[in-house]
């Protein structure tokens, strides 16, 4: 059987991603969200758990469950422990989403990730997506949905790339500022990588 053919969409946080995915899940794509995965390796997984604790020098499971709040606080001011906790985590990550792509049955698949570039899934996909938006309207999403502050935004955002380098090693390129429609864009898409499949079967 041929690989199936994956996307990657990725963008800032606040960038609407989940939404656009959610779009590509009507089309009957499946999506497989490396943050979702990340979070719950992190969880459950006692050699990631082991490898945490041991690379921030501290007890974060404390309470039974990962304090992510401590956790952020550490690798949001420390890119050392930010990359020593990525490269622990995100091999994790690629191995659930290979395994999960063998027994999906759609003509490809879709790799949500925040942090596509950064982590090095760029490699595991064979075309990616980027999804853009002003930064002053994600800002607003980020802070109404998850109860931060601007500055704690900020401090997220510093620790992605910026959408020009996204832009730059991305295939499409998907705008959701509040004035756009971001359906036709994704039809396209869609409908691109369908006929780019046709060809190659």
């Amino acid at each position: 059987m041929k690989p199936r053919f994956k996307l990657g969409i990725t963008g800032g946080i606040g960038s609407g991603k989940t939404s656009v995915c959610r779009v590509f899940e009507v089309l009957g794509i499946p999506v497989f969200s490396a943050d979702s995965e990340a979070r719950e390796i992190m969880e459950n997984d006692n050699d990631i758990i082991a490898g945490i604790n041991y690379i921030t020098g501290r007890n974060l499971y404390k309470n039974g469950s990962l304090n992510r709040a401590e956790l952020a606080s550490i690798i949001f001011n420390d890119t050392t422990i930010l990359k020593k906790v990525n490269s622990l985590v995100h091999p994790a990550v690629f191995d659930r989403f290979a395994k999960w792509t063998l027994i999906q049955s759609t003509p490809y698949v879709i790799m949500e990730a925040a942090i596509l570039f950064e982590s090095g899934a760029s490699v595991v996909v064979d075309k990616i997506a980027t999804v853009v938006a002003p930064v002053e309207q994600r800002m607003k999403r980020v802070v109404l949905r998850n109860k931060l502050s601007q500055e704690q935004v900020m401090e997220r955002m510093r620790n992605q790339i910026g959408d020009e380098e996204r832009i730059r090693q991305s295939d499409f390129i998907i705008s959701n500022s509040e004035n756009d429609m971001i359906i036709p864009s994704i039809l396209k898409i869609h409908n691109e990588i369908l006929t780019f499949i046709n060809t190659q079967s």
